[in-house]
């Protein structure tokens, strides 16, 4: 049985279209990057722990396997995470225009025997935002519950000049590489 350590509506529709069935777990991790974590190691890490904390809740269910999985905004050595309110969001907004970011995305599958990893690192390059292009975006409530600050799937899909890596990626669950992964578990994505 599959279990997606997620409350993510986006993880869940992209889970969805691999054709796998799957329950959700709801699991409570704290998001904090540690003073000197690469950010590479952030991500595995948090998606790690939620995959661990999943699978506490059903390790009496035989052949569970849990998904979990973090997605951070990366610019520099910056990890920009879910916007605290309208002005984070539009500072996100603000710092993201007319640079590339990366966004990295890293889904862990374990089970009571065995855990693997897969990453995804996407390059993405935002076109120059004008004042009025970030407070209108802020404004529509896409920024919120994003990592960096927006919806790729979204509006803000227009500010995108050039994507290098995945889109399921970015979006918060890299397709390709969870088919992978559920594959060397067994699992037909």
């Amino acid at each position: 049985m599959i279990f997606l350590a997620s409350q993510s509506p986006r993880r869940r529709e992209l889970l969805r279209q691999l054709g796998v069935d799957f329950s959700i777990l709801d699991v409570d991790v704290p998001e904090e990057r540690a003073p000197g974590e690469p950010p590479e190691d952030y991500v595995s890490r948090v998606a790690r722990e939620k995959a661990a904390a999943g699978l506490m809740q059903v390790v009496a269910v035989p052949d569970a396997i849990v998904i979990g999985a973090d997605t951070e905004v990366v610019l520099g050595d910056a990890v920009f995470g879910k916007p605290a309110d309208a002005a984070d969001a539009a500072r996100m907004l603000r710092l993201l225009s007319g640079r590339a970011h990366r966004a990295i995305s890293t889904v862990w599958c374990v089970s009571a025997s065995r855990e693997e990893h897969a990453t995804s690192d996407t390059r993405v390059d935002f076109m120059p935002l004008g004042e009025d292009d970030i407070a209108a975006y802020v404004a529509s409530g896409e920024a919120f519950g994003k990592a960096g600050a927006y919806a790729i799937q979204g509006r803000a899909a227009a500010f995108v000049a050039r994507l290098d890596g995945s889109h399921s990626g970015v979006m918060g669950l890299p397709l390709h590489e969870t088919a992978q992964l559920l594959r060397r578990f067994g699992v037909r994505a």
